[in-house]
């Protein structure tokens, strides 16, 4: 059935490229049209999540009904596109015109540098793209929890809690995975599951070169925040993978550019809609995000605050003076609050079915206790908040220097022994890990960006002190923006415990602070050409003409020299790092031992476990030949499940399969299933644990890490 539904693929594709020609803002805008894109997605993925939830509440996530949402999405954005195109009178062409238009006169007038960048930016997103299509879904997190839950829910057709010893399969937000789901039903298999995250981090391209030219920047300075971040190896390696880190990136993403939007101009219906998906949408994709929506949204509520009192200062006749002024002012203010109300309950809406169900197995909206005292920081004195802020740091912009990541580290460890932190308390420590740890090598999980998070701690730093510096006309709007990014970053520092993962988990912040970095790049390494006089703003720091004396000249030639050959060799270094991420990168790449280009689909899959793949073959192979119709389950917290859904289906690909049940549960509601009224057992992990689960009569078979039984014939259940 699901491969007559296949093309139905390009549906949400093709709506998404409607929405975007409809929703082109016919006011001035800076990038007009980046910003349809982004109003597009959120509409789109606001789409994809609504209707995961309406289906699975009656029970009807099944291909046809998943087609069918589709073609109505498809139906509608496609007749919106038609009569906004109608209505329209300034004869503005269609969407790929205007793209390729645009492109044109971009190569027409780019220097070369521009042209450098662009060509770069380019190709990664092909190789990327190549890499999607070509590789298996191999990612640790997936094989454990991501992709076993698309499976319970296909398997299911609704989106019921199941008996699972992995918890994170149940109370991890499941947005992502929502989005996969679709894929799932549609094709039947994990083929485009990649496509998700590449087509974020795409997103994720267009909306930091719309906050650069938001905050005042060119096209050169657009180009480089966009080349920073493209060319950012945990980015590289992030969109060709089945985490979701990217994915709330580009919703945190979606949050700033119109959060910055209400700086200059009040909110209205469709602003208030947007925000609220975007907030919805990172909620429900991973709460994490949440730390740096927050501040963004913050920054938003006091512009509008702002905007308000200032319309009514200015409606405010000099003869109603201070009653008219006072009352306008009230207004204004319950409008904003109103509005802040609207866009939480937008929010509400995506989010709250989830919610809802985590509340009513647990008692608590953010899950079990297990879940809510392992990631977030349980100790909040200011040095246990200094020793996670260093250690985060350190993580983040770790190098392939050993000499100076021990020193960074042994300096850390020190500061903590003198003000009384244990480095490895469990209260600011995750789990069973230990500080320090090797994050430099490119492996989607933990690679460091010391580059572009150094560029980004420098762009910061000078938008906050001096943000006339490199936005002249936008100073104000340039230092409220680094105070949200920041505050961004120390929210998550004062929040999140350390972890040697704790890399991806800060992409959000990455992204959000990109933009400072173009913005800085552009005008104060590379250069920038002063002003006009008429453009000069008061006290900006350019001398009037003739002010300055010929040494002056040439001291500032110097330093310029200095600069830009500086910002080339570390935009240089960053372009050889997001090659070398995408070539080399871990666990998939395309040369080198494991390369896509050599391994097979089995080998892909089990790159980073290779040692396992002959025992998950066999297991599964023997469970087949049983003709089981009914196999339970037994693992530990963190083993990999997935394989089993795609191996005891017999091809490993595609059609009808067993029913896998587990056999362990961690949640007090819903209890395991019996021993004894299944076919055959798999397990990972542990022989003991296996055996102790298996019913006394079974013969257990049991390798280095994977083993199974079956049921005696004379014993075997009839379904």
């Amino acid at each position: 059935m699901p491969a007559a539904w296949f093309p139905l693929v390009l549906a949400p594709a093709i709506g998404f490229l409607a929405l975007t020609s409809a929703l082109r803002p016919r006011a001035t805008a800076a990038g007009p049209l980046r910003l349809a894109a982004v109003r597009a997605a959120l509409v789109t993925g606001a789409y994809a999540v609504l209707s995961v939830e309406l289906l699975g509440a009656v029970g009807l996530l099944t291909a046809p009904a998943i087609g069918l949402t589709w073609l109505a999405f498809l139906g509608a954005a496609g007749g919106w596109a038609w009569r906004c195109r109608r209505s329209r009178k300034d004869g503005e062409a269609v969407l790929p015109a205007t793209v390729m238009r645009g492109f044109l006169s971009f190569w027409r007038t780019a220097s070369r540098g521009e042209r450098l960048m662009a060509g770069t930016v380019g190709v990664l997103l092909l190789l990327e793209l190549l890499v999607a299509l070509l590789a298996e879904p191999n990612n640790f997190d997936s094989q454990t929890y991501h992709l076993p839950r698309v499976e319970r829910w296909a398997a299911q057709g609704d989106l019921t809690f199941w008996p699972t010893v992995i918890h994170r399969q149940i109370t991890i937000p499941p947005g992502s995975e929502y989005l996969l789901l679709h894929l799932r039903l549609l094709t039947g298999g994990d083929l485009l599951y990649h496509l998700v995250q590449w087509a974020a981090g795409v997103l994720c391209l267009l909306i930091v070169s719309r906050i650069v030219a938001q905050l005042g920047g060119g096209r050169r300075a657009q180009l480089l925040a966009a080349f920073v971040l493209a060319t950012t190896p945990m980015v590289t390696l992030q969109a060709t993978s089945t985490q979701t880190d990217l994915v709330v990136a580009a919703w945190v993403g979606c949050v700033a550019t119109l959060a910055l939007d209400g700086i200059t101009r009040r909110v209205d219906a469709g602003s208030m809609l947007a925000l609220g998906a975007a907030t919805g949408l990172t909620a429900i994709t991973k709460t994490s995000g949440l730390l740096g929506a927050g501040p963004l949204l913050v920054l938003w509520g006091l512009a509008q605050l702002r905007l308000a009192r200032t319309s009514a200062a200015e409606l405010a006749e000099p003869s109603t003076a201070e009653r008219a002024s006072r009352t306008l002012r009230r207004g204004g203010t319950l409008r904003v609050v109103g509005a802040s109300v609207a866009v939480l309950a937008v929010a509400a809406v995506i989010t709250g079915p989830f919610l809802a169900r985590i509340t009513a197995e647990f008692g608590h909206p953010l899950g079990p206790p297990r879940l809510r005292e392992s990631i977030p920081m349980q100790q909040h004195d200011p040095g246990s908040l200094l020793i996670n802020t260093l250690r985060i740091g350190h993580t983040a912009l770790d190098t392939p220097l050993r000499p100076l990541r021990d020193a960074g580290a042994a300096a850390i460890t020190g500061l903590a022994d003198l003000i009384g932190v244990d480095p490895q308390d469990r209260a600011i420590t995750f789990g069973t890990t230990t500080f320090p740890v090797r994050s430099w090598y490119p492996d989607e999980d933990r690679v460091a960006f010391p580059l572009a998070g150094s560029l980004a701690l420098i762009g910061g730093l000078v938008a906050l002190a001096r943000p006339r510096r490199i936005a002249p006309r936008h100073a104000g709007a340039l230092r409220a923006y680094a105070a949200a990014v920041g505050g961004a970053l120390l929210l998550y520092c004062a929040m999140v415990k350390w972890q040697p993962w704790g890399n991806r988990l800060l992409l959000f912040a990455l992204v959000i602070a990109v933009p400072l970095v173009g913005l800085w790049l552009d005008t104060v390494a590379l250069g920038r050409r002063r002003p006009a006089e008429s453009d000069r703003p008061a006290g900006n720091g350019w001398p009037a003409d003739g002010e300055h004396r010929s040494g002056d000249d040439g001291r500032r030639s110097a330093r310029a020299m200095v600069a830009t050959v500086t910002a080339v060799a570390v935009l240089a270094t960053s372009a050889l790092a997001g090659v070398l991420a995408i070539s080399y990168g871990f666990p998939r790449r395309l040369v080198g031992t494991g390369s896509l280009l050599t391994s097979d689909e089995w080998e892909t899959r089990f790159l980073r476990r290779p040692q396992w793949l002959k025992e998950y073959r066999d297991a599964a192979a023997a469970v087949r030949a049983s003709g089981a119709r009914r196999v339970g389950l037994i693992q530990r917290n963190d083993d990999w499940e997935y394989p089993w859904w795609l191996l005891l289906r017999g091809d490993g690909t595609g059609g009808d399969g067993p029913e896998i049940v587990a056999l362990q549960s961690v949640l007090p509601g819903r209890p395991p299933a019996d021993p004894s009224r299944v076919d055959a057992i798999v397990c990972t992990g542990g022989e003991k644990l296996c055996r102790q689960l298996a019913p006394p009569d079974w013969r257990v078979e049991f390798g280095s890490y994977v083993g199974y039984a079956v049921a005696p014939a004379a014993d075997r259940p009839l379904g």
